[in-house]
């Protein structure tokens, strides 16, 4: 854990480096000291179609959801998500919305196989 999944509008590639953010951001994950080295796992998708209020795809967006197992506490995750949000101000000055979810994954659920 964690995973950080990141989803931004396709015009966004044309201005900011993602795989330097995507690097950026997984390095953020490992120099928190929350987590091993080996168990970050980063990925990005961009998003062909998207709406934001009534502006239809003309506004830009990155979106960051970091998926944690369960157990951190608030102040934690405050820390991770506001880490997280320094990142992309840093990379995407010029992009509308910027945003950061931190979820929760019930360990009870979570199944890893790793080879």
């Amino acid at each position: 854990m964690p995973h950080i999944v990141m989803e931004y509008s396709d015009p966004v590639s044309e201005r900011v480096n993602v795989g330097q953010l995507l690097e950026d951001l997984h390095q953020t994950a490992i120099g928190s000291g929350e987590f091993g080295v080996a168990d970050v796992k980063s990925r990005a998708y961009a998003s062909h179609e998207w709406l934001i209020g009534d502006s239809d795809n003309q506004e830009n967006f990155i979106h960051v959801t970091l998926w944690l197992l369960d157990g951190r506490d608030e102040n934690q995750k405050k820390n991770l998500s506001h880490a997280f949000l320094d990142v992309l101000k840093q990379h995407g000055a010029d992009v509308k919305s910027l945003t950061v979810d931190v979820r929760d994954m019930d360990r009870r659920w979570y199944a890893k196989e790793m080879r």
